[in-house]
């Protein structure tokens, strides 16, 4: 059984991959799309978005509700993406940390 400064080292350790894993997720990139590629959404794993792309066949006063529909659909489905590669990352990192059986990571 280890003793308490194992148990605290490993923490320690635990959180130190945890944060490089934090870290890493501002370098992961999704895209976001609606309207069949017209609005274009790119984005971090954490989220920050880092380029909107439309279409110039949007760029007309007629269609400012539907361009502003498209923006945000092209948001959430950024968003979306995010929170799985945030998701996949944060896996590979917790699958290698030693853990207790049955312990919850809470995130």
């Amino acid at each position: 059984m280890p003793n308490l400064d194992d148990i605290m080292k490993m923490a320690q350790d635990a959180q130190a991959e945890l944060q490089r894993a934090q870290d890493k997720l501002d370098t992961v990139e999704v895209e976001g799309a609606s309207g069949g590629g017209l609005v274009k959404i790119r984005a971090t794993a954490k989220g920050r978005i880092l380029g909107v792309e439309i279409d110039d066949s949007l760029m007309v006063a007629s269609e400012k509700s539907m361009l502003e529909d498209l923006v945000a659909a092209a948001l959430n489905d950024a968003r979306a993406k995010a929170d799985i590669a945030s998701g996949i990352e944060m896996q590979k990192v917790t699958a290698a940390l030693p853990m207790p059986p049955g312990f919850k990571m809470p995130f």
